[in-house]
């Protein structure tokens, strides 16, 4: 089994999009018995809190239903998951220190990405956009990247892993 994790900061806009749009297309690919995922946030501030309602209604009109429940990153994480995914570089050097105070070790390079690193159309700008404080435009647009994303980094996953349905 391979575990992922997307990693945001409160663990209400990006992380759960990215993890519910990530299993849908593990389970179209059939895939969902040999890959699994989930998010966290690197900050306390909504844990047990549902996702964004304004990131739940991009998702339900795109045919997704977001159920997660907001938690922050623990020093478990370390060792359940082969993959996290931040989704901009704040979150991934967070990652990276919460990492060696929890484990005394960083997270090894090769399992954590910045998860615009799979996005083709990314142009140089590796942040998945935090759409918090904007607009319901900018969290379709997380939508749309967070697909691309998705897209790609299942692609990465079966090819490294040679993973078959």
């Amino acid at each position: 089994m391979i575990n992922i994790l997307f990693v945001c900061l409160g663990n209400i806009c990006r992380s759960p999009v990215a993890e519910g749009v990530f299993r849908d297309l593990v389970g179209k690919r059939g895939l969902q018995e040999k890959i699994k995922c989930d998010s966290a946030g690197t900050s306390s501030y909504h844990i047990g809190d549902q996702p964004d309602r304004r990131m739940c209604q991009i998702a339900r009109q795109r045919g997704l239903q977001l159920t997660h429940c907001a938690r922050k990153l623990s020093g478990d994480d370390f060792y359940q998951f082969d993959y996290i995914l931040a989704m901009d570089e704040a979150n991934f050097e967070d990652i990276r220190n919460i990492s060696y105070r929890s484990s005394g070790f960083y997270f090894p390079e090769g399992q954590l990405y910045l998860y615009r690193e799979f996005d083709h159309l990314a142009n140089g700008d590796l942040t998945v956009p935090d759409p918090y404080y904007e607009d319901i435009a900018a969290f379709d647009e997380v939508y749309d990247i967070v697909e691309r994303c998705g897209h790609n980094f299942l692609d990465f996953l079966v090819e490294k892993h040679q993973l078959h349905t």
